[in-house]
């Protein structure tokens, strides 16, 4: 299935953000390589027009993920925050890469977050994608 043929990419993509001021994080970054097959939510640090867009549509409050505020939109689905733990905003969006016209953070950087909170669910996702990066097959 394409990304945009996921029902919480299509909901990210009818909020027209600038693709230029957000990053997808989280693990998103697997399903858009194909590692993960399913994913709770879409996590997306925003700035600028994209973080504005987010405020008009939904009340910031407190993240659970670090000193950021998040905007809850299509009943949690999409999560937009202004942070992502102790990154630079602009760091993350500068090094994504753009997949299906949307932006994603890089597996290397998701696998150093996932290492960095050191819970057991990431362990695999880390496996995963460290074998993909070194070109080892996960089948």
């Amino acid at each position: 299935m394409a990304l945009r043929d996921h029902p919480f990419f299509r909901e990210l993509l009818s909020l027209r953000l600038p693709v230029e001021d957000y990053v997808v994080a989280g693990s998103a970054p697997m399903l858009a390589h194909g590692l993960n097959r399913e994913i709770g939510d879409i996590d997306v640090v925003a700035r600028g027009a994209a973080w504005k867009t987010a405020l008009e549509m939904g009340h910031a409050t407190k993240s659970p993920l670090g000193p950021a505020q998040c905007v809850a939109l299509f009943g949690g689905n999409i999560e937009v925050l202004d942070g992502w733990f102790d990154y630079s905003v602009d760091s993350l969006i500068g090094e994504g890469e753009v997949i299906e016209g949307i932006r994603f953070l890089s597996l290397s950087r998701t696998v150093e977050w996932k290492s960095s909170l050191g819970r057991a669910v990431d362990l695999e996702d880390i496996f995963l994608i460290r074998g993909f990066l070194n070109g080892v097959s996960s089948s």
